[in-house]
């Protein structure tokens, strides 16, 4: 069964090594992509979050402002505004906190692409 259409082993396994390494590399540039990818997002929702929170900043110190105005009404308006101070600040400590407690569970989120794992599987020699 010799014919020209045939290779050797050596030019099977040397096709199949430059095989592999064109898939890993393949993978290589995909994951690259997804983490651009999510790079980009990531930015864009921290630059939306910022300025929504900026803003949301803004639109508190106005209530407050008029929480304290309201206040002052019965009490002395320095009095007022030390009772406006303390409950917006005893609030802030309770929501950082809570912030803080949620940010200690979060772990960064695993790239979607597997098949480089797959590949070098694939790859490796069977155990005997």
């Amino acid at each position: 069964m010799s014919g020209s259409s045939e290779r050797s082993i050596p030019t099977l396994l040397k096709d199949i090594a430059g095989n592999i390494q064109q898939i890993v590399t393949a993978e290589i540039r995909l994951v690259n992509v997804e983490s651009r990818h999510q790079v980009n997002r990531a930015a864009r929702s921290v630059a939306l979050l910022l300025v929504g929170g900026a803003i949301w900043m803004l639109a508190l110190a106005c209530v407050l402002f008029a929480a304290i105005d309201l206040l002052a009404l019965v009490v002395a308006p320095w009095v007022a505004a030390l009772v406006v101070a303390a409950a917006a600040g005893a609030t802030g400590a309770m929501l950082i906190q809570a912030g803080l407690r949620l940010w200690r569970r979060v772990t960064p989120a695993q790239p979607q692409t597997s098949a480089i794992g797959e590949t070098i599987q694939w790859a490796r020699p069977p155990a005997s």
